[in-house]
């Protein structure tokens, strides 16, 4: 009976441990994706470097 009750009990916090890492690596992934999505916003929405703008210089 006691085996049981240990088994049970390992095998609850096991299961336990297992969630919370799960649910850490999707938060670090997240996170990760999040960064590289902001990035990529801010390198989009920046005004362009000076001679490579939108508009067509006709007296060159």
């Amino acid at each position: 009976m006691d085996t049981d009750l240990s088994m049970n009990l390992l095998a609850a916090r096991s299961a336990a441990t297992h969630n919370s890492v799960q649910i850490a690596v999707f938060k670090k992934a997240h996170e990760m994706q999040s960064e590289l999505i902001n990035t990529l916003m801010q390198q989009a929405l920046s005004p362009p470097p000076p001679g490579q703008g939108i508009k067509v210089d006709k007296q060159a």
